[in-house]
């Protein structure tokens, strides 16, 4: 097999290159194939179940349940070059980052925003006192279009290469679709009409001191003042009605972890899969679309620099396993990569280990400040969080129970 290099990214990277690189490992439950897996849980019509879908695999139509989405996928990307960048390791420390900062000191990056550069928590923050909107850098950024997107390669690449979309804003939204996406998906064991029906499995809880704690209402409210400022808005308020309902009979304390609760079938059950498979693309078609005013050399350099920043994070996430619980995995096979050589034809490659990755991504900034002059060395653009947010913020989400 062949080690992906510099000279095959950048040619990938140039018109009529390669669609896509892409790569497939069989997963399989750690404890065996007689262990069942958690897949990932949805609302539908407020009931929590598993998407099922029907797909093409093993030369045969069959029955899947999603284990793992692309958003999710993405993320599991972003959490480790996080680390990677809090650990101070080169290249990927070198990425241009924006951080917002709330008083408390609570500091998130761009990176680790839903939307990206776009996140509202950067849009609602100042730099030197001034709105973040009005900065002069950061308004290049959102003004940036495909015909030219060095202003994000130089403050906040992520979501070149992971997407974002300016949808709030009335006009000039910027979109940028993902060049990397990835999911897994589990082959149901059961093919039959009933392999879709989700699954059941028993909860309880046991409380050692005592089974059942029934209090009056006052008793319930002065445990519920010595919490109330450590509870979420919509306990308290079920536990004030509580106290209301119950007059001058004994309400339960369950809504402040007080007593047992017996044993049911609430929740959802684990999934039996006979494959499990994971899966990611880097779509070079789709940043073959970005230009960085560079001229056809520097922006082919500089869209291998955001393939190589994609592969320094998908190595290292492809090494953690961790998606949930009851959802313990491991690798059944080697990795299959190829890059697609046009015309039905692929090449095989070499699975990229961590260092590999490293190493291209080290040789793709070079290469990229070389040909276009991009800096790329760990400038942060430091925002002041609006501490209205941060001082408002609840647990709660805005759906009703």
């Amino acid at each position: 097999m062949t080690q992906l290099d510099l000279d095959m990214l950048t040619a990938a990277c140039r018109p009529g290159g390669a669609a896509a690189l892409t790569s497939v490992t069989d997963l399989t439950p750690a404890e065996g194939e007689h262990g069942g897996v958690a897949p990932a849980r949805f609302v539908d019509q407020r009931n929590a179940t598993y998407a099922y879908e029907t797909r093409f695999v093993d030369d045969e139509t069959a029955k899947v349940v999603l284990i793992d989405s692309k958003a999710s996928q993405l993320n599991r990307v972003e959490v480790e070059i996080e680390k990677a960048i809090d650990d101070g390791i080169d290249p990927l420390s070198l990425t241009p980052r924006i951080a917002v900062t709330y008083g408390g000191g609570h500091r998130e990056f761009d990176y680790t925003l839903p939307h990206r550069l776009y996140d509202g928590h950067i849009r609602a923050g100042s730099v030197e006192g001034a709105p973040v909107t009005q900065h002069p850098d950061y308004l290049a950024a959102r003004n940036a279009t495909t015909a030219d997107v060095r202003p994000i390669l130089e403050l906040a690449p992520t979501a070149l290469v992971f997407g974002g979309w300016d949808s709030t804003r009335k006009s000039r939204q910027g979109r940028y679709r993902s060049g990397l996406v990835g999911e897994v998906i589990g082959v149901l064991a059961d093919q039959g009409p009933d392999g879709t029906t989700p699954p059941r499995r028993g909860g309880a809880r046991v409380d050692p001191i005592a089974a059942s704690v029934r209090l009056t209402g006052p008793q319930l409210k002065q445990l519920l003042d010595d919490q109330r400022d450590e509870l979420s808005t919509k306990n308290v308020e079920k536990i004030e009605k509580d106290i209301k309902s119950s007059r001058s009979g004994r309400t339960s304390a369950a809504p402040l972890g007080l007593g047992a609760i017996p044993p049911s079938l609430a929740g959802l059950g684990l999934v039996a899969c006979r494959r499990i498979i994971r899966s990611h693309v880097i779509t070079f078609s789709a940043l073959r679309q970005l230009r960085f005013g560079a001229g056809p050399d520097g922006d082919a350099a500089c869209r291998a620099l955001l393939v190589a920043y994609a592969l320094a994070g998908l190595a290292r996430a492809d090494a953690e396993l961790d998606l949930r619980a009851n959802c313990n995995l491991r690798e059944a096979g080697p990795t299959s990569v190829t890059i697609d050589a046009r015309h039905g034809k692929t090449i095989d490659l070499e699975p990229l280990a961590i260092a590999d990755a490293d190493a291209l991504l080290n040789a793709s900034i070079e290469n990229a400040r070389s040909l276009a002059g991009i800096r790329w060395e760990g400038q942060v653009f430091e925002v002041t969080g609006n501490d209205l947010i941060i001082n408002n913020a609840d647990a709660d989400t805005d759906d009703e129970d």
